[in-house]
């Protein structure tokens, strides 16, 4: 990621898609991708029918539902400001989060490692929150990150409109509709 580049970003929790549905969806993504079809397309398809096994919650963890949980993961997205990121908007939800991230051109961090880090704290942190629930073996998050990069200012608005009505779409409780991890 390069100063000045917007990306898209989703977090989920260690177990939050089935492993049989994530094979499926990697498999449709490269079936598209070697029938030719557009990289950004491709990456799009795969991103909605992703986002909405989660929305659909199936199986795995729901830890963000805990407001002391959702609490410390979104302090550690606001912090991204103080090195050199400017957080568009996010959006916590039971078991994933969506954020939008713009790196400064006097960032002091790289992209990966400001998201390696966030990775990092907010798992430490929150597994102090849900012991005894969750073994001292267990990962908290899932490995890795779905992410792409914005192209322009309309999609930017597009995406953060997403963000904004992630929970409402999801068929989240009300109480999500006024959540107050969503920020734009």
């Amino acid at each position: 990621m390069s100063p000045g580049e917007i990306h898209f970003l989703t977090f989920r929790l260690h177990g939050s898609i089935p492993a049989a549905t994530g094979r499926e969806l990697k498999a449709e993504l490269r079936q598209a991708q070697e029938a030719g079809t557009d990289h950004r397309r491709a990456q799009k398809q795969f991103f909605a029918k992703f986002d909405a096994v989660l929305d659909r919650a199936p199986i795995g963890p729901r830890h963000f539902e805990n407001e002391k949980i959702a609490e410390v993961l979104a302090g550690e997205i606001l912090m991204l400001e103080e090195t050199g990121f400017r957080v568009h908007g996010f959006a916590i939800l039971p078991n994933h989060a969506h954020f939008v991230l713009e790196l400064a051109k006097n960032s002091r961090l790289s992209f990966a490692k400001a998201i390696d880090l966030l990775h990092l704290r907010t798992g430490t942190a929150c597994r102090r929150l849900v012991r005894p629930k969750l073994p001292p073996e267990a990962e908290f998050w899932q490995v890795g990150w779905h992410e792409y990069e914005v192209q322009d200012d309309a999609e930017l608005t597009r995406l953060l409109a997403y963000v904004r009505g992630n929970a409402r779409q999801a068929g989240l409780p009300a109480r999500f509709g006024e959540w107050p991890y969503v920020n734009e």
